[in-house]
């Protein structure tokens, strides 16, 4: 939903089409055949490896009804650590593990062909991410924020990210009304 308000947002107005990989027959039914279509529209790839942290146990359960349950400590250790994981959950370790490889493996080699790309998750695979590119520490990670619906701009350059926009706004007049998307990949 993020990354198609982001769309109507667009300057070029392009057209969001989402694409499937999940089955041949998927991938048939999302393959657009005309090029003045394909000339218009922007793919959106949904990718279920940025889809929020697996809190297990506590899915479901507020911050109140899960320290009434466990204990807030405990709750808080689960929440907050980068290496333990809630029950039958998963730790931001295991989040970033599989986002960040995502992104190598699927956002990088756009980058590196001169796409752009737009990324539209939630918390926790969006701070794996920014650790990966930033280059943080698991303590340093643990306390990141992040602001809601405020984008960040990373240019990459000489196989290197600069980050150029933060939570407050761009530290660059116009650096995104200028900037053009190529691809949207965002949580299935």
């Amino acid at each position: 939903m993020t990354a198609m308000l982001a769309m109507t947002q667009h300057q070029r107005k392009k057209v969001p089409i989402i694409l499937h990989d999940e089955s041949e027959k998927a991938q048939t039914w999302s393959h657009v055949f005309s090029e003045e279509t394909r000339k218009q529209s922007i793919p959106v790839i949904a990718a279920c490896q940025l889809k929020e942290r697996m809190y297990g146990e506590l899915q479901g359960l507020n911050e109140e009804e899960a320290a009434e349950r466990y204990g807030k400590q405990q709750v808080h250790e689960w929440r907050r650590s980068y290496h333990i994981p809630p029950p039958k959950g998963e730790s931001l370790e295991m989040c970033a593990e599989r986002a960040v490889a995502y992104f190598e493996d699927n956002v990088e080699p756009e980058l590196a062909f001169g796409n752009n790309v737009l990324i539209a998750a939630h918390g926790n695979s969006l701070r794996s991410i920014i650790m990966y590119l930033d280059k943080l520490t698991s303590q340093e990670v643990t306390s990141l924020e992040l602001s809601t619906g405020l984008p960040l701009l990373y240019i990459y350059k000489d196989r290197k990210f600069v980050r150029r926009g933060s939570p407050v706004g761009p530290t660059e007049a116009g650096v995104y009304a200028y900037t053009k998307i190529g691809t949207i990949q965002t949580e299935a």
